[in-house]
């Protein structure tokens, strides 16, 4: 029982690393203006250097190595059974979801119900030897997974960064390493062709609106979404909070004119598009943001910019990129007889 109970302690440390070690640690400098690039940013981001969060890791890879089959395990989140699929990990549980289509590998497995609310009962009727979730739930989920026999792990999903280095523990604790590192060499060629494609230009000050059905809340560079505009090279105007999310009056956001305000659905998109619109019409206040009278608001995709890291950021940066540089997007855009045509005029 007290060699069990030290692997416990071990693990469940293991997951708090995942939601503390995983934060960037490399923020953006308050009052920088412009994107600057080195060719080993993107592997830099994905260190892990923590020596606890790394004991932690190779405590959890030795119990699953000293197991006589291979390891029962429940994904409660779409975003974690992507990660499980790419990984080549077999699931005897499942999250069930009416809004994100789950991997075809897992169409037979037993689902367990939803994220942020996962049936207990058949959770433990499948006697998992672990329960990957992702972190933003680990407050409401890790009183209830403590109550069962069974090791969990709260993935950090809050970033890219850190879903990559969510992949990378769990590669080295369930022996796929190679899957592993074979996808963090597609994000590392991905984003360092992205960056240098921004490389040099004016970073625009980004406000971002979360909403939810008859409400909305400022998001921070904490947030997924916030994590996707600072990617992208956006400076966002309520940075340097440890908070993900914050509740701030229109006069405050007004302080901070933003180039341009971005607006983000948390679920119930098709209301919170109508809501966003019609308090944009009547209050007042917004006409007077210059992000409004140039035109550039913009409501977000809800499939890219939901709560949690997913494979499709990809798609969500190139969908920032039109919208943080305009101007510099079309000129990429031009036919190169139309870019000789305007170096003459010049």
């Amino acid at each position: 029982m007290k060699r069990r109970r030290v692997f416990f302690l071990c693990l469940c440390f293991f997951g708090i690393l995942c939601l503390c070690g995983c934060v960037d640690q490399h923020p953006q400098r308050e009052g920088t203006h412009q994107i600057a690039v080195s060719a080993d940013d993107a592997e830099t981001m994905l260190e892990i250097t923590d020596p606890q969060e790394l004991a932690a890791v190779k405590a959890a890879k030795a119990m699953v190595q000293s197991m006589d089959t291979e390891p029962r395990i429940i994904a409660t989140s779409p975003a974690a059974a992507d990660i499980c699929d790419k990984l080549d990990l077999e699931l005897v549980g499942v999250c069930s979801s009416s809004v994100s289509f789950l991997p075809e590998r897992y169409k037979e497995v037993t689902a367990v119900g939803i994220a942020m609310s996962p049936d207990m009962e058949m959770v433990a009727s499948l006697a998992p030897d672990w329960i990957l979730s992702p972190s933003s739930l680990q407050t409401d989920l890790q009183p209830k997974y403590e109550e069962l026999d069974t090791q969990w792990a709260f993935l950090n999903l809050r970033s890219v960064e850190g879903m990559y280095r969510s992949i990378q523990e769990l590669g080295e604790i369930f022996g796929r390493e190679a899957q592993a590192q074979a996808l963090t060499d597609e994000f590392t060629e991905f984003y360092e062709e992205y960056q240098a494609k921004n490389q040099g230009k004016e970073s625009p000050k980004v406000l971002i609106l979360m909403g939810l059905p008859g409400s909305y809340i400022i998001a921070t560079e904490r947030s997924y979404v916030g994590n996707l505009v600072a990617l992208a090279g956006g400076e966002n105007v309520y940075a340097g909070s440890d908070q993900e999310f914050l509740t701030v009056n229109t006069e405050d956001m007004k302080t901070k004119e933003p180039d341009l305000i971005l607006r983000a659905a948390h679920a119930l998109p098709d209301q919170v598009v109508e809501m966003f619109r019609e308090d944009f019409e009547t209050n007042d206040i917004w006409k007077h943001f210059e992000a409004v009278k140039n035109g550039r608001v913009y409501d977000l995709t809800y499939e890219l910019f939901g709560m949690s890291a997913t494979f499709r950021y990809p798609e969500a940066l190139m969908e920032l990129q039109t919208m943080l540089y305009p101007k510099s997007d079309a000129d990429d855009k031009k036919p190169k007889t139309e870019e000789a045509a305007d170096e003459t005029e010049k």
